[in-house]
């Protein structure tokens, strides 16, 4: 499997990144729909999530690509990234309306650990894979279509049977959109994706514990607005501040 990675990467970098954003989107939600099939949320899909993420993983120790697209320790200091302040905000989002606890220990292990799959797939393949390959021609275009591309991802909950309302579902586009945004420019700062990585993944699987019955459809939209501003002001101030710098 890596030798063949390996064929396709050498072949045509941008390739491999669409290809692994196919394959990704893809295989998650069919995993998700054979596991409501079966019965029990997230167990295929948790699966499905472990392997991807094994072989990507293990394609770039072995190819010795780990530094070049992210998977290395962040090169600023914690002050200029304001400690990542803005980040710790963003992850407490989905528990302002109450925290709830469904009881079912199986359900919310195969969902946290899921969504940690998530983060780590969705962080290396959008902004480690095809950021990391574009921003050779052009990095503000590199930054533009990884933050676009990171959102449209999003419009899949449009048709998969997410339960949420048209409004909110294309307001998670947007504000997906802008986290992209925000992302793309933690790495392009720190040069890695660690942050990013837990951050992605943390915020995801906060949301098992976000009490849906509290969250209105008026709730949703003013947590994707705030979501939109948080991120979106956080990502300017980043791309503002770089100078070149790395350690203070």
């Amino acid at each position: 499997m890596v030798k063949i990675l390996k064929k396709l990467y050498d072949k045509s970098p941008l390739w491999f990144a669409l290809a692994w954003i196919i394959a990704y989107c893809v295989l998650m939600s069919v995993a998700d729909a054979v596991s409501a099939w079966i019965g029990v949320e997230k167990c295929v899909t948790l699966a499905v999530g472990v392997l991807l993420s094994a072989v990507l993983f293990l394609f770039l120790m072995k190819n010795k690509l780990l530094c070049d697209f992210g998977l290395c320790a962040p090169k600023s200091s914690l002050k200029s990234m304001l400690y990542y302040i803005p980040v710790l905000a963003m992850l407490s989002t989905n528990l302002w309306y109450g925290i709830a606890w469904n009881g079912e220990a199986l359900k919310t292990t195969l969902y946290i650990l899921s969504m940690l799959c998530v983060g780590f797939l969705e962080e290396v393949i959008f902004r480690g894979l095809l950021f990391g390959v574009l921003r050779h021609e052009n990095e503000k275009v590199a930054v533009l279509v990884s933050s676009v591309t990171f959102g449209a991802g999003h419009i899949i909950n449009l048709v998969n049977g997410s339960g949420a309302e048209l409004l909110p579902n294309l307001l998670q586009v947007i504000y997906a959109t802008v986290a992209g945004f925000m992302f793309v420019m933690m790495y392009v700062k720190s040069g890695s994706l660690w942050v990013p990585i837990a951050a992605h993944g943390i915020f995801n699987a906060l949301s098992i514990f976000a009490d849906e019955a509290g969250a209105t459809i008026e709730r949703r939209i003013l947590t994707a607005l705030l979501l939109t501003l948080i991120t979106g002001v956080y990502a300017l101030y980043l791309a503002l501040t770089m100078k070149g710098k790395t350690k203070d």
